[in-house]
């Protein structure tokens, strides 16, 4: 099963799917995955887009690239532990191997965001449920809109690294099939949406999903799959970092203070670490605080990674549970990020300025939705010629991104989608400057 499982296949077109067959002695195949990562412009953009806090101007706050590069740190340590203990029954396996799948999945896990956030992701959702009815949108096929309609940037995440970046049609990044099985928490299509509020493939991307995911040994023969059991740790390192460094932000910015946080840190440390702490004087207490959210990842990563091995045969199996955190047994420690959660949603999510800028976020995707899915449209009605001066020139604006001829009118509209995507939260403003002829 692991032999499938860490498949070193890459996809290079349908009829190019190959063993990595050029590895080195210091650089294996999912090194390489690692590095095509790190040197991606997707990547790298993420520095300029919001984790939580838009446009904030305070250096120390989240970015989705820091955010990224912390969950990867976690998750290395998460892959590095798992792999050291499949290796007692494994001897095949290099637990390197699997600290390098699950940091380069964690890396690549939010490179389909969109500019602002969540609140990016919500507001291309809105635009497209409040416009089904609209002409240019009546045309598309139901599992089409679909893709639109519940957009999800775990779904755009796969997309990017399997056909945008790189390579464009031939595979994108050309990672191998066992990074990309860990990178896919939601192993179906916006088909299910409606009920999950989640998806991982586009109807662009489903041939592809279904030939890698049939490769992996994941199809479990009624046309649905199981989730690679590596995507477990991505997705718990995800839900640890963003759980506890979420806080750390909102205490730097003075959403929250320490009597805030004190009982949570209660449930994920222990006395003695605690105390250890408090008795450093020349610390002050937000650094206090970090200091113990530290030792709180630590204490989560060490349970999550005993999680996973107490529970191995469920998550190889067909009874796979939602995720390692909800299985947890130590109840303090699933109690505690669940609380550092809900502090989140209830009073770092909802302060002031942050509502002020999401506001502001809105009318910057709607503006850029208003203008280019509109002429994207037009452009398929009239095959490229004769447009509208307004619609011409705002496609010129995407550059390379704008509509081919001969395209579907859903791969048009991928392509804004891909744009805007592509975008950091300073470019999609200054862009809505552009389009509303007011200049930036």
């Amino acid at each position: 099963m692991w032999e499938s499982l860490l498949s070193k296949k890459r996809y290079r077109g349908a009829d190019r799917i190959e063993v990595d067959s050029s590895e080195g002695e210091y650089r294996n195949s999912f090194h390489k995955d690692y590095d095509r990562l790190i040197f991606s412009n997707s990547f790298r953009r993420l520095s300029r887009k919001t984790q939580v806090h838009p446009l904030s101007k305070n250096d120390h706050v989240h970015n989705r690239l820091t955010h990224s590069l912390e969950v990867a740190c976690v998750g290395r340590s998460l892959g590095l532990q798992v792999g050291a203990m499949l290796k007692k029954t494994q001897k095949h396996i290099n637990p390197y191997d699997i600290a390098y799948i699950v940091q380069t999945a964690c890396l690549a896990h939010d490179i389909g965001n969109p500019p602002f956030g969540h609140a990016g992701e919500e507001v291309i959702k809105e635009w497209f449920k409040k416009n089904k009815d609209e002409p240019f949108l009546k045309k598309l096929k139901p599992e089409e809109i679909s893709d639109f309609l519940y957009f999800d940037g775990n779904a755009q995440s796969f997309r990017t690294v399997t056909y945008i970046e790189n390579n464009p049609s031939a595979g994108g990044m050309n990672l191998t099939f066992a990074t990309l099985g860990a990178l896919v928490k939601y192993p179906y299509s916006s088909a299910k949406a409606e009920k999950t509020g989640k998806f991982n493939y586009h109807q662009s991307e489903k041939e592809l999903f279904e030939i890698i995911f049939s490769e992996l040994g994941l199809k479990t023969g009624d046309s649905n799959y199981k989730r690679h059991p590596l995507s477990y740790l991505m997705e718990a390192a995800d839900d640890i970092c963003y759980g506890l460094l979420d806080i750390q932000d909102a205490l730097e910015l003075k959403i929250i203070n320490t009597q805030d946080t004190d009982p949570i840190l209660n449930k994920l440390c222990s006395q003695a670490e605690l105390e250890q702490i408090k008795s450093k004087a020349n610390l002050t207490e937000t650094q206090k605080t970090s200091k113990a959210a530290a030792i709180a990842i630590n204490n989560l990563t060490c349970h999550a990674m005993e999680t996973f091995e107490a529970n191995i045969h469920d998550i190889l199996t067909g009874n796979q549970p939602k995720d390692i955190i909800s299985i947890f047994s130590n109840e303090d420690l699933k109690n505690g990020i669940q609380e550092a959660k809900n502090l989140a949603r209830q009073k770092i999510f909802n302060e002031k300025r942050k509502i002020e800028l999401e506001l502001g976020s809105y009318n910057i995707i709607e503006t850029i939705l208003n203008n280019l899915i509109p002429a994207a449209h037009e452009f398929f009605n009239n095959n490229g010629e004769d447009l509208s001066f307004r619609n011409k020139r705002a496609l010129e604006l995407m550059g390379t991104d704008k509509p081919q001829k001969g395209e579907t009118l859903y791969n048009m509209y991928q392509r804004v989608i891909d744009h805007l995507v592509g975008m950091t939260d300073n470019y999609a403003r200054h862009t809505a400057c552009q389009l509303n002829g007011i200049g930036d």
